[in-house]
């Protein structure tokens, strides 16, 4: 990774995310945070 400002320096993260969104997040409704972090955690194992 190069030095600040770089637009590519979060590019991985950023693209986790929308995928752990995309695939897990949105298709659901959530009733507990316990059921979310639950959830993300066997999501992310």
């Amino acid at each position: 990774m190069s030095g600040k400002g770089n637009c590519f320096d979060n590019a991985a993260v950023e693209t986790f995310f929308k995928t752990l969104k995309a695939e897990l997040v949105w298709r659901r409704s959530w009733e507990t945070r316990r059921q979310v972090e639950l959830a993300l955690f066997e999501y992310i194992n």
